[in-house]
């Protein structure tokens, strides 16, 4: 037989119950209201600096290496998008063309050329250097951006270990090749998206940036080499690296900026000035790199 007394003890059940599923659903809410914003918070200042400028490189032709994928594509798009010529110089033809094709249909412009350079290769560098002064009357930027990472151990057809052949040697001497083309175009620019050397040239400018940790096919070493590693990573990479888009902002704005022609030879990041390591100041090893260089691909100034 169920009591008054029983009766209120159940309804007094009830309403703790109640009482404390509101406070729980309140504090879950509320934790999961502070846990979207901090994410979002956090999305927003991994993703860094925003290129605003609205320059139109209308007339303007630029030349982007490894531009059918990552940052080099984004960039190639955007610049496509203020109305530039573009060759896109990649190893990959029938990528790169794919990419292109996607580029005209997106931005409207058809003036995006393929072009092959295989950087690895200091035969296919001069072979690209030669063909670009024969066709082309002009080049206003350079785009120094292809690159690789933690690639298989071994050397290229000239000798040299793969990553510093591909990531340096040959931009170097693609980038000294085309250095009467970039004089012929002044004010013209060179955009190094990596650490390699550069030097001031009368009427051209030079910068070297910092893209950011980004989501890229750069890592793709890594996934084959060490997949679980990769694995591992690949929840944190979502939340923790920047898009190619977001990566790409500070090529594009060091591309287009009319206000960095006093900054030549210095160091971005975000689209802002930053101070580069003292290494990067270092005058005596910036020559001494030159002349390495220079003499590892067989370059020679006279």
């Amino acid at each position: 037989m169920i009591t008054t007394n029983d009766m209120y003890l159940s309804i007094s059940a009830i309403q703790l119950w109640e009482e404390l599923n509101s406070n729980c659903l309140v504090k879950y809410g509320t934790a999961t209201a502070v846990t979207a914003i901090s994410l979002v918070l956090l999305r927003k200042w991994i993703a860094g600096g925003v290129c605003r400028c609205r320059v139109r490189l209308d007339g303007k032709t630029v030349v982007i290496t490894g531009a059918n994928t990552g940052i080099g594509k984004e960039t190639a798009h955007d610049l496509a998008m203020r109305g530039a010529r573009i060759v896109m110089a990649c190893r990959d033809l029938s990528r790169a063309e794919k990419a292109a094709a996607e580029i005209r249909r997106s931005t409207g412009n058809g003036h995006i050329v393929v072009r092959h350079l295989d950087l690895a290769s200091l035969f296919s560098v001069r072979q690209f250097a030669h063909e670009y002064v024969a066709t082309e009357n002009r080049l206003d930027i350079l785009i120094n951006n292809a690159g690789v990472m933690m690639c298989p151990k071994g050397l290229t057809e000239d000798g040299y270990e793969t990553q510093f052949a591909v990531n340096h040697l040959g931009h170097f001497l693609v980038t000294v090749m085309l250095l009467d083309v970039l004089r012929k175009s002044t004010p013209s620019r060179v955009i190094n998206v990596s650490s390699i050397a550069h030097k001031g040239v009368s009427g051209v400018t030079v910068y070297a940036l910092h893209p950011g940790v980004i989501r890229t096919e750069l890592g793709r070493y890594v996934q084959t080499r060490h997949p679980l590693i990769g694995a591992l990573l690949s929840i944190p990479a979502i939340l923790l690296m920047k898009t190619p888009k977001q990566g790409a902002q500070t090529t594009i704005y060091c591309a287009v900026a009319e206000w960095l022609e006093p900054h030549s030879g210095c160091y971005f990041s975000d689209c802002k000035l930053k101070e580069p390591a003292p290494e990067g100041k270092d005058d005596l090893a910036a020559l001494r790199l030159w002349e390495v260089s220079a003499k590892l691909v067989g370059y020679s100034e006279d």
